[in-house]
């Protein structure tokens, strides 16, 4: 059998093409396809008759498993139960990227791999195949990693069915596996993320500040947190709302307010609650108890990091008055102070945590 050669430039893929080997991997083929960091094969994760295919093409022993792809980072959820704070930085930093992570599959079966490649046609056939894809390099165990279609035929010809030919790679070296399983996030293959890098993502503290609109509350805690904690570098502060639909600047009265602070926010863009953000978060300190239900209504798990600012309040007294903190918009500008003064004291015991 010889394999077929379909040609698809990476800047303008053609949908056809791209459907015509995903059809091709959903029926159980293999292709070879380009990403970032070197060329790989492709096959259903969940078919027997494939995958044993991969493993008499690779020549890799039934012991070895395969590392698969996916399109979306939430839905690294689907393979692993696995939720530590730390795994969520890392892809949010890498992913689409040279990063593959080793974590404990889910049902505790063992481990897997699981990467998003940083290549449009990589990202398309995993969209388009409507399976678990495997994913190892196109070369057999030993020889170097393919960068190119042609250096992978001179493996695999006429031993997959189809091999996409999009140029040369960009990175040329297989990417970095981490492997999250080890007492800390440890580097078992080094491609272009060193272990100084995961431990420097791995290691910092992801603070987040959560209000309704992301324009006033939240901006100033943000703020007014930053403050405190300037020239930590292990320390990430960031502020998003319940209810932000589009990208706003804060308000005008939380400007001025911050500024008698000696704070700029000005560049500051309101951002949604997302998934990620809350995943990838050490400490989450929302405003209201509405918006703590609002935060653990998306992600239960989070629930023994989401904290009331409020409680951080100084006196008992002011902890027990004041659990949720009020929203100013459309008060005084007196309000915001007041607001802005409750808030800054809270972080005073807040920064103590870190």
């Amino acid at each position: 059998m010889k394999t077929k050669i379909i040609s698809i430039d990476p800047q303008a893929p053609e949908p056809e093409a791209i459907l015509e080997a995903a059809r091709c991997v959903h029926k159980g083929g293999l292709v070879v396809f380009p990403t970032e960091t070197v060329y790989g094969i492709a096959a259903d994760c969940a078919n027997p008759v494939a995958m044993k295919r991969l493993r008499e093409v690779k020549k890799r022993s039934d012991d070895k498993p395969f590392s698969v792809m996916i399109a979306q980072k939430e839905l690294v959820r689907n393979y692993t139960s696995y939720s530590a704070p730390k795994l969520y930085k890392l892809i949010d930093r890498y992913w689409p990227g040279p990063l593959t992570v080793i974590v404990p599959s889910e049902g505790d079966h063992g481990t897997i791999g699981i990467r998003i490649p940083d290549h449009t046609v990589a990202l398309r056939l995993v969209e388009s195949a409507r399976c678990t894809i495997a994913a190892p390099s196109a070369n057999f165990e030993g020889n170097p990693p393919p960068t190119t279609c042609a250096e992978a035929l001179r493996d695999l010809d006429g031993l997959v069915d189809i091999a996409i030919d999009s140029g040369k790679v960009d990175i040329g070296r297989a990417s970095s596996i981490v492997d999250f399983t080890k007492p800390r996030p440890t580097v078992v293959r080094e491609g272009v993320i060193s272990q100084a890098e995961v431990d420097a993502v791995t290691g910092r503290k992801d603070i987040l500040f959560v209000c309704t609109g992301n324009s006033c509350r939240s901006v100033m805690a943000e703020y007014l947190f930053k403050r405190k904690v300037k020239g930590r570098q292990d320390v990430a502060v960031a502020s998003c709302g319940t209810s932000v639909l589009f990208p706003t600047f804060a308000s005008q009265e939380a400007l001025h307010v911050l500024k008698g602070f000696g704070m700029d926010a000005r560049g500051h863009l309101s951002q949604p609650v997302s998934n990620m953000l809350l995943k990838k978060s050490d400490l989450i300190f929302v405003m209201t108890r509405a918006h703590r239900s609002q935060v653990l209504e998306r992600v239960p798990g989070v629930e023994s990091r989401v904290y009331l600012l409020g409680e951080f309040a100084g006196t008992a007294a002011s902890r027990e008055a004041e659990l949720d903190i009020p929203d100013p918009i459309g008060h005084a500008r007196a309000e915001y102070q007041a607001c802005a003064a409750f808030i800054d004291d809270c972080l005073e015991r807040v920064v103590k945590l870190i």
